[in-house]
């Protein structure tokens, strides 16, 4: 079962999906779960894990036998209704952005309104245009379009059409890295200027730690870790084969900039961090990615230490990493945890144990937006 409920940017989504005869013999898709969140939901898995399958599910792409969908109080499929695509209040953006190469952007545009039956909300349309940034391309044939562009025009046909949800289908898979960080920021903006709930399925951490909300981890067509980015993505069983990109994700302010030495204080739930270049504009909001592999554990603070940020944190819990001679251990520091990936060597020579106190030093931390 699938559904959807939107209350004050808040959805709930109740799944229950099992095999159907379109789904080939060795794969099954088994997924039992709740979740209410606001904003970008992100499903996270390796390739064959049942994200697309679930997407084209609820898009009514793929017809399984078994599947409820359900939207507000609206069936969109049970085991007597099946609504089609286009009768469902859904945008869907592919890896590709299916623009008609004989048509300009704005003709690209005009012929996804024509199909909306919909009445246009006054506005819309020039905000659509004006957060995705192609106002100025109008003009301009497909061809002509960088990928990033062309999927932005692909993503405002999408929320032209005015859909109760819009589904996101690793949308930037496709396109190099360059062209990735390009429409990012984008991505952010639709979030943050529309009242309309996300899917997002994408196999890159750093997307999804950057996008998403609350995140659903999906194994061999089962959900195996859901939550926000901070717990799901500090749980080894959540990226199993990517272990490097074990870690945390938090929200931070920009609360000071160093013109001197290029570095700004970024204050967070476990207290100010120095980070290079993470912006120059006090009050700014942004979000900081600290890898486990970039933190590590001493008992008292390293006053000639080359690293900047150090801070006092206990010890929460010890646990294995897929690499035997490390361990993964979480920390409690303020009002935040945070993971180190440390030897068991150096666990029995600090005698590392649930409670203890101790310091942190954090090698490194992105900022992802």
């Amino acid at each position: 079962m699938i559904e959807m409920l939107k209350k004050k940017r808040s959805t709930l989504i109740k799944v229950r999906l099992t095999q159907g005869e379109n789904i080939q013999r060795d794969f099954s898709l088994d997924i039992d779960a709740s979740l209410s969140v606001p904003g970008v939901v992100g499903i996270f898995g390796e390739s064959g894990s049942g994200k697309t399958t679930f997407l084209r599910c609820i898009a009514g792409l793929t017809r399984l036998g078994s599947a409820v969908v359900k939207f507000n109080d609206e069936v969109w499929q049970n085991d007597e209704i099946f609504i089609p695509t286009h009768q469902r209040s859904i945008g869907y953006v592919f890896q590709e952005d299916g623009l008609l190469p004989h048509l300009t952007v704005e003709k690209n545009i005009e012929y996804a309104l024509r199909r909306n039956k919909k009445t246009s909300i006054k506005g819309l349309y020039e905000k659509v245009l004006l957060i995705l940034g192609i106002e100025n391309v109008l003009d301009v044939f497909p061809d002509q379009l960088s990928g990033g562009e062309r999927q932005r025009v692909s993503i405002a046909r999408s929320l032209l059409q005015q859909p109760g949800i819009l589904l996101m289908d690793e949308p930037l898979a496709s396109l190099d890295e360059r062209r990735k960080r390009e429409i990012l920021p984008y991505l952010e903006r639709i979030s943050k200027h529309f009242d309309i709930p996300i899917l997002y399925v994408s196999h890159s951490v750093e997307e999804i730690a950057r996008l998403a909300d609350n995140v659903l981890v999906f194994k061999q067509g089962r959900i195996v870790e859901k939550g926000p980015p901070n717990s799901v993505f500090a749980s080894e069983n959540s990226l199993i084969g990517l272990s490097d990109e074990v870690g945390v994700v938090f929200d931070g302010d920009i609360s000071a900039w160093d013109e001197n030495w290029e570095l700004s204080t970024v204050t967070t739930g476990c207290g100010d961090l120095f980070i290079p270049k993470a912006g120059t504009v006090v009050g700014a909001k942004i979000r900081v990615r600290i890898l486990a592999k970039d933190v590590s554990l001493i008992e008292t603070p390293q006053s000639q230490s080359s690293i900047l940020n150090q801070l006092p944190a206990e010890v929460v819990e010890l646990s294995k990493d897929q690499n035997t001679a490390m361990s993964l251990v979480r920390v409690r520091v303020k009002s935040e945890q945070l993971v180190a990936r440390i030897s068991r060597k150096s666990i029995e020579q600090l005698k590392i144990v649930p409670g203890k106190s101790l310091w942190i030093q954090i090698k490194a931390a992105a900022v992802l937006n």
